[in-house]
């Protein structure tokens, strides 16, 4: 990217980012993660930053014969970009890099305008090696990050003890239905 926009995409982008509106288990699922982020969306865009637009969840995108999904889809107003966001629920792992390489490549053929910059990628995982993605990005030419996020639970440690949890109270109601 040239300086300029390379520069404000870094002041961009995060890491990591903070989802604590989101009240998601530990083992939640990519698919209850997009949701929870839809379902928040207002809070979601907050945390991203200034100036991404939403255009759509499990966004398609055909090559070829077949059809792909993409995660999340914004346009970020300040960059003039489509950005892809890719979701993972576990580590960062090297073919997660190309799998967002492929999104991105499709977006710039399909949706990208002649004033458009190019569009950029960010791989949100629960964990990342540095090195890892380091290595796994070295030599890819799209402007693609690699962010972990954090989810906070509702309550205090400190009160999440003194109160029952979801199991104690399905038991506990289970036994009366």
């Amino acid at each position: 990217m040239p300086a300029p926009q390379s520069d404000l995409a870094q002041q961009t982008l995060k890491d990591p980012y903070i989802f604590d509106f989101l009240t998601l288990s530990k083992k939640h699922s990519e698919r209850e993660l997009e949701q929870g982020l839809i379902e928040h969306i207002t809070h979601f865009l907050l945390e991203l930053g200034a100036g991404f637009a939403y255009m759509g969840k499990q966004y398609p995108v055909r090559v070829g014969e077949r059809e792909f999904f993409i995660d999340l889809l914004f346009y970020h107003t300040q960059l003039h970009c489509h950005v892809v966001i890719e979701l993972k629920i576990g580590d960062f792992e090297p073919e997660h890099a190309g799998k967002l390489n492929f999104y991105i490549k499709a977006i710039d053929e399909q949706l990208r305008k002649e004033a458009d910059h190019p569009t950029i990628g960010i791989l949100l995982c629960k964990n990342k090696d540095k090195l890892v993605a380091e290595y796994a990005l070295s030599d890819i030419q799209k402007p693609i990050g690699v962010s972990e996020y954090q989810l906070t639970q509702s309550l205090p440690k400190n009160l999440q003890s003194k109160l029952p949890s979801i199991e104690d109270i399905e038991n506990e109601l289970g036994g009366e239905l």
